[in-house]
């Protein structure tokens, strides 16, 4: 009796304690999502490297962040690619054409790291990557809904999600750099 119960306790304790990640449901690198110049990015290129995805917008009060994830990306692109995926879904802090996005980040900001097409990253027209970054059954971690602007997604180098930072975690948080010196 008493070995019985020990094995329920044990039982139980595994069950409880393995409700963390599990297998994403699909791949992150078979989501398709083309460039600020129409070109299709192919996420399987950046198998190794950790991944930063971040919406963007460029009439934000965050906008200043593109200066940071500028730096993040030049200290660590050995083993990091920035995505930078420009939203419109936030009091219309981008509405410019990918040439005026392009331009502005390259102007401003001297942005060098990947930008996407501009997508929906909530909504009934969310885009298939914000499908996979913000539901559990997708991404096999947790269910997240995107705030604000310039919202961070890191993936690691195996395609897994990591974790996930709001508006207000600056790029070079020890937050977002503790996973990068590893």
């Amino acid at each position: 009796m008493k070995n019985l119960l020990m094995m329920s306790l044990s039982t139980l304790f595994f069950t409880c304690s393995s409700k963390s990640k599990s297998e994403p449901l699909t791949s992150i690198y078979d989501i398709e999502i083309n460039s600020l110049d129409g070109k299709p990015i192919n996420l399987t290129d950046f198998k190794g490297k950790k991944i930063l995805f971040v919406n963007v917008a460029s009439k934000c009060g965050f906008t200043g962040q593109y200066e940071d994830l500028q730096k993040l990306y030049d200290t660590y692109k050995e083993k990091l690619m920035v995505i930078g995926v420009p939203c419109n879904q936030f009091r219309n802090q981008e509405t410019g054409s990918s040439e005026e996005i392009k331009a502005f980040c390259e102007k401003n900001y001297g942005v060098t790291f990947l930008m996407t097409e501009k997508i929906n990253v909530k909504g009934d027209n969310q885009h298939p990557l914000y499908t996979w970054l913000t539901k559990k059954e997708f991404n096999g971690n947790i269910s997240t809904s995107v705030k604000w602007n310039f919202q961070k997604y890191l993936i690691d180098e195996d395609g897994r999600f990591t974790d996930y930072y709001y508006s207000t975690t600056n790029p070079l948080s020890k937050k977002i750099t503790k996973h990068l010196a590893k």
